[in-house]
């Protein structure tokens, strides 16, 4: 989060009976018998405890909130009637993006986009990765030091539930299946909610497993038991695709289309996307791959969790590079046909809409592929964000100050004239757009795993802050000469190193490793 904030006010519910467990009513009754069902499993790297099918509940939510007092959201301001659409694309680099500097990655909707609306230079994200940064957007709260992995708490109060306490309707249209793992509640406060199922190694599909076999879409030096088990989940996932509209994500805008169409006559409305791609596996339609390269080594090669990083060769990465631009630019494309569709319906006068991710990820940066915390560089921290509002006069803006992914929800409630809810970390990023602020933060902060890093418009600093193991840092970058976070310089200077050190220390409240200068002459590469 960031050093500056505004202070925590009202709209707190820690006050909240606790459930009495000897209530068992038919409705919860009916509901726990009704959502047995399959979850996905756990992406990201880390290892989690298998549930068992018995605690795997599809819908948890509004149970437990029937089961409790509801939240105290003040409802003294009154919205001013624009709608919300918010659009998360996962594992999305920002240097993948003409707007932001790409020369070779094709997004020709999203760059257009950004010429019509605000472009945010330089946001970082706060808690990796999916589900901590999900918890920060939708509470508008910090998840420092530890950004867990865990589900929204009982008391933590969402930007839906907020906005349902102002009578604006809202709608969540999802593919990235994390979001209900048991008892995760992501969905609560929303209206309505479509879960696009299938993403990765979502429990979607149990067979026929013998009919598929991963060795056929990689290379064998990257097959191992894990790697095959992740890809014949997911090509059970996929066996019914027959066509370009049958990829997830085109399945999530399209259920998006049809969500705007059948809710813009009434109150106004905010509905929240949330895309997996381009997160692995990279498996774009061919006609995407084949703008990056005529011959792939196999007719689908699928890249995605399992792989091990010791098991990638050099001339891999010139494939794998191309793979991840093709689904970034087929998601690009999935994003313009909904963009489209807004605008036939007349709505992009009376429409927020804003675009962004979770993270970026690693492509053979310092030997890391895929989202890396010991490398806790901009490859994945620097996130996209684009905000169109229908004032024309903000189109082609560009704020080059320093922005947080926990300033989302305290942005978005402004935007829709919500002030009177206080209980957030973060701060209303508009105030740069309107010049009513030189800027919102001195520092923002970034924890990802056993990692965290500073950054400021000058410099960006990591290190391990749980434990003896250097990964990749400590590092300092020098912004000013190295935008692109190449080149560690914390031999040329300490002293801003051990600054920096001693902030993020400070700000996450924890005793973190102090810097060994003796070591870092070892370490240092040029």
């Amino acid at each position: 989060m960031a050093d500056k904030k505004q202070s925590a006010e009202g709209g707190k519910s820690s006050d909240a009976p606790k459930k009495d467990k000897s209530l068992l009513t038919r409705r919860s009754f009916i509901g726990t018998v009704a959502g047995a069902g399959a979850m996905g499993l756990v992406a990201g790297g880390a290892e989690k405890p298998k549930e068992k099918e018995s605690e795997i509940p599809v819908w948890t939510g509004d149970l437990k909130i029937a089961a409790k007092q509801a939240p105290r959201i003040p409802t003294t301001s009154k919205p001013n009637g624009l709608n919300l659409i918010v659009i998360i694309a996962d594992t999305w680099r920002a240097d993948h993006l003409g707007c932001y500097g790409s020369t070779r990655i094709k997004t020709p909707y999203l760059d257009k986009f950004a010429k019509e609306g605000v472009l945010f230079a330089d946001a970082a994200a706060e808690g990796l990765p999916t589900i901590p940064c999900r918890r920060v957007y939708h509470t508008g709260k910090s998840v420092l030091p530890e950004a867990k992995w865990q589900p929204l708490g009982d008391n933590d109060i969402t930007f839906a539930e907020v906005l349902q306490k102002h009578g604006v309707t809202t709608g969540l249209i999802i593919d990235t299946y994390h979001h209900f793992k048991p008892n995760y509640n992501f969905h609560r406060g929303f209206d309505s909610w479509h879960w696009v199922r299938g993403q990765e190694t979502d429990r979607w599909k149990s067979g026929p497993k013998e009919k598929f076999d991963p060795k056929k879409h990689m290379p064998p030096h990257l097959w191992n038991e894990r790697y095959d088990a992740n890809m014949r989940q997911y090509l059970m996932n996929t066996q019914d695709r027959k066509g370009q509209k049958d990829y997830f994500c085109a399945r999530s805008c399209s259920a998006a289309m049809d969500w705007v169409e059948q809710n813009m006559s009434g109150n106004p409305f905010m509905l929240w996307i949330d895309m997996f791609d381009p997160h692995e596996p990279w498996d774009a339609p061919p006609r995407f791959q084949k703008m990056y390269r005529n011959e792939y080594p196999y007719e689908r090669y699928l890249f995605g969790y399992g792989v091990r990083n010791k098991d990638i060769r050099p001339d891999d990465l010139p494939v794998i590079r191309d793979l991840y631009a093709a689904e970034v630019t087929f998601s690009d494309y999935c994003i313009g046909r909904l963009l489209k569709r807004v605008q036939e319906l007349g709505l992009m006068d009376n429409t927020i809409i804003a675009f962004s991710t979770d993270h970026g990820t690693h492509l053979g940066e310092q030997g890391c592929v895929q989202k890396t915390p010991a490398l806790l560089n901009a490859c994945v921290s620097r996130i996209p964000l684009i905000i169109k509002h229908p004032d024309k006069k903000f189109a082609g803006k560009r704020i080059d100050e320093l922005v947080s992914a926990v300033d989302f929800m305290p942005t978005f409630l402004a935007l829709l004239g919500i002030d009177d809810y206080k209980n957030m970390d973060g701060r209303n990023m508009w105030k740069l757009v309107t010049g009513r602020v030189p800027s919102l933060h001195d520092n923002v902060y970034t924890v990802f795993n056993k990692f965290g890093a500073i950054h400021n418009l000058d410099w960006h600093y990591f290190q391990n802050i749980r434990g003896s193991d250097a990964g990749k840092g400590p590092c300092l970058y020098n912004l000013r000469t190295d935008p692109n976070q190449t080149k560690n310089v914390i031999k040329r200077f300490p002293k801003v190193a051990k600054d920096l050190r001693n902030k993020l220390q400070n700000h996450l409240k924890i005793k973190i490793p102090p810097l060994d200068t003796t070591a870092l002459l070892g370490f240092i590469r040029n």
